[in-house]
């Protein structure tokens, strides 16, 4: 299904995880999104992009709007050229951090939303796809 409206953003900082939640937020408001939904989604898309720079050591996300016969979403991917995740399973654990947080980023992020997927290998990066559907 391709996607009927896409951007690409940078995560090079911490200012920039506040211009992606905007940014989702704006996309999901145009869309119709409940205000619900547009929180479950933000809240998902701050917790990959601060992952994404604080671990990733940067990268981008994609926002893609997605219509797929009666229904509409919001797709967005996240990528990383960073150490990658030696263990997902573990890392999608909650309480596992390999850093200072509460360790519930990667498995808060995958219950927020109706599709999640992760790809990873261990010195090559991480992607990080996920969707919420209306």
């Amino acid at each position: 299904m391709p996607p009927i409206r896409s951007e690409v953003l940078e995560l090079r900082a911490t200012p920039d995880i506040v211009h992606v939640r905007q940014t989702v937020r704006a996309r999901a408001a145009e869309m119709g999104f409940t205000l619900v939904d547009q929180t479950k989604l933000v809240t998902a898309a701050s917790e990959l992009a601060r992952n994404a720079i604080t671990y990733g050591g940067g990268g981008r996300v994609r926002i893609e709007a997605l219509e797929e016969d009666t229904r509409r979403g919001l797709r967005l991917t996240f990528e990383d050229q960073g150490a990658g995740i030696a263990n997902v399973e573990q890392a999608l654990t909650d309480g596992y951090t390999t850093g200072n947080g509460l360790g519930l980023g990667l498995g808060g992020a995958r219950r927020l939303v109706n599709e999640f997927s992760i790809h990873s290998r261990v010195g090559e990066g991480t992607r990080v796809t996920i969707t919420r559907w209306m």
